[in-house]
């Protein structure tokens, strides 16, 4: 077998082949100043939001806790500069709803050193004590699922783990933020690989890259230790390679099957972006402060990534990247596919925001300008589904609000909101959007 056939094989069945768009790719990141204003949601993850820890008035330090994780499913905020709270108020977010946040007003001469610093003999650490340090740091799923690194690795001792996948796809187009990582910072990767592989009991891990990205495959290869507990394997460049059903296929040639999750067939999987922050903060004993974030599209001036303090709003973010009229254009935070367009430009970057986009406001463009034809049953959305639904049939079932039918007989919970299916069809049905509606309404009815 060839190395290109091997490539072909080495995959899951169906997807999509979305124009890369990764101009960014070859810039190193850079920096990006402090806002005069920062604002620091309580809620940037999946679960219980943080309860504050300051009151308005008290100046802080960057990377001090100024709010605290609630229960289990939770994480902390750190300061992301020297400053004073002005407020915990409501403010709006980039999902729509107003939420409880901490407004920081940024003290001019406030340094980009980390001020404060738990530092731990990591070495000495059981595996519930790495745990809990994870939790400390306020790491979260930085590849913009959100959810608490430490609750991902708490695996219960009934699901023995064999492999930590590392995921290092990255396969919307625009976003490359993870590609400069892997690039600049290999060795505080493997740093954390190691660290959750200790926290999960995995005896070996896999770094899963797509073939557009050989350089980044072999700055890490340079790092790999001796032992061999960890490879990296190159895979075909396809979305949505990064989904984690598709990656354990494509690496594995195991199958996750339906309702389950990755930990019932002895995997976990992490993003590399994640990693790579525990391998810088955990042995320093810091707090996530900051992030690198792609700053990209037809609409900006000064394309790249970007060291990308959270809490940041979005207009400071998209003014110092050269768009002038932010206010006209279309901005997407995260990547074209999975992404949410924004209404406001008031909103902060948060833990979950990999990337901002920015695209032109023309109307055979824009989202909102597409007009919506009836389905032709041409079976394209069939014929790309990663998980191997029909969504023409559950569109139709969610244009007439049969919502229970598309989750007892349609399997809609198993769909992961990828946007393969809006992406191919002929009709511009936002199929990927009436999913999630439609999700939303099961839930709320389950209570």
């Amino acid at each position: 077998m060839t190395f290109l056939s091997f490539l072909r094989n080495n995959s899951f069945a169906r997807g999509v082949h979305p124009d890369a768009r990764k101009s960014t790719a070859g810039s190193p990141i850079r920096r990006m100043p402090f806002a005069s204003r920062m604002t620091l949601p309580l809620a940037q993850h999946i679960g219980t939001p943080a309860v504050p820890l300051v009151r308005a008035g008290e100046e802080v330090v960057r990377g001090q806790p100024i709010a605290r994780a609630d229960g289990h499913l939770s994480v902390p905020i750190h300061a992301p500069a020297d400053g004073v709270i002005e407020a915990i108020e409501l403010k709006p977010s980039a999902r729509g709803p107003w939420v409880e946040s901490i407004v920081l007003r940024v003290y001019e001469a406030s340094t980009q050193e980390i001020r404060w610093a738990e530092p731990r003999d990591l070495e000495a650490l059981s595996p519930a004590e790495l745990l809990r340090a994870i939790q400390d740091s306020g790491m979260v799923g930085l590849g913009g699922a959100t959810f608490p690194s430490h609750a991902k690795l708490s695996v219960p001792e009934s699901h023995p783990i064999h492999t930590l996948i590392v995921n290092g796809c990255e396969c919307e187009p625009y976003l490359t933020c993870d590609h400069r990582l892997m690039l600049e910072y290999p060795a505080d990767l493997m740093v954390g690989i190691r660290l959750a592989m200790r926290a999960i009991g995995a005896s070996r891990a896999i770094i899963g890259v797509e073939d557009n990205k050989l350089d980044a495959a072999a700055a890490m290869r340079a790092q790999l230790p001796a032992d061999g507990d960890i490879t990296v394997r190159v895979v075909p460049t396809k979305y949505p390679q990064g989904a984690e059903k598709m990656l354990i296929k494509a690496l594995l040639d195991v199958e996750v099957p339906p309702g389950k999750l990755p930990m019932h067939v002895g995997v976990v999987v992490n993003n590399v972006g994640t990693l790579t922050q525990l391998g810088q903060l955990l042995p320093a004993g810091q707090g996530l402060t900051e992030r690198v974030v792609t700053v990209a599209g037809p609409g900006i001036g000064k394309p790249g990534d970007y060291w990308v303090p959270i809490g940041t709003p979005m207009r400071t973010v998209l003014g110092w990247a050269g768009v002038p009229d932010a206010d006209a254009r279309e901005i997407v935070l995260g990547g074209p596919m999975m992404g949410l367009a924004v209404a406001s430009l008031d909103v902060p970057v948060t833990k979950g925001v990999s990337g901002i986009l920015v695209f032109d406001p023309r109307p055979e463009e824009s989202a909102a300008g597409r007009r919506e034809y009836p389905c032709i049953k041409c079976g394209e959305c069939v014929r790309v589904c990663p998980m191997g639904l029909n969504p023409s049939m559950l569109g139709m079932l969610a244009a007439h609000r049969e919502y229970d039918r598309m989750g007892a007989e349609f399997h809609l919970g198993e769909c992961f909101e990828c946007g393969c299916c809006a992406y191919v069809c002929p009709s511009r049905i936002p199929l990927t959007q009436q999913f999630r509606a439609a999700k939303g309404i099961l839930r709320r009815r389950a209570g």
